[in-house]
């Protein structure tokens, strides 16, 4: 399993960096600038994608988006993004005039 330290190693790094240098738009609310990564499955339900670029996406970090000023990476937490993307999509069809 994936520790937190594994998260900075040098390894790690030069992925992430390679993921943002291939795009910058955010999984969560489709707008550039995204300026770090995560995993689409969490780490937790699948630690063997812990490190596979098919499974890491860029996202908004700590300073969140700054076009929908969204904290899409807290906002996503440790659920996998399909679960995000439907409980989004149910409320922004709810919310109506």
């Amino acid at each position: 399993m994936a520790g937190r330290s594994d998260l900075t190693s040098y390894d790690y790094r030069k992925l992430r960096a390679r993921i943002l240098a291939e795009s910058d738009v955010c999984i969560l609310c489709g707008h550039g600038a995204a300026d770090a990564i995560d995993h689409v499955i969490p780490v937790s339900k699948a630690p063997q994608l812990a490190k596979d670029p098919g499974n890491l996406a860029p996202i908004h970090g700590v300073d969140g988006c700054p076009v929908c000023l969204r904290k899409c990476n807290n906002e996503k937490g440790n659920r996998p993004l399909a679960e995000v993307i439907r409980l989004v999509t149910s409320v922004d069809w709810f919310a109506g005039p």
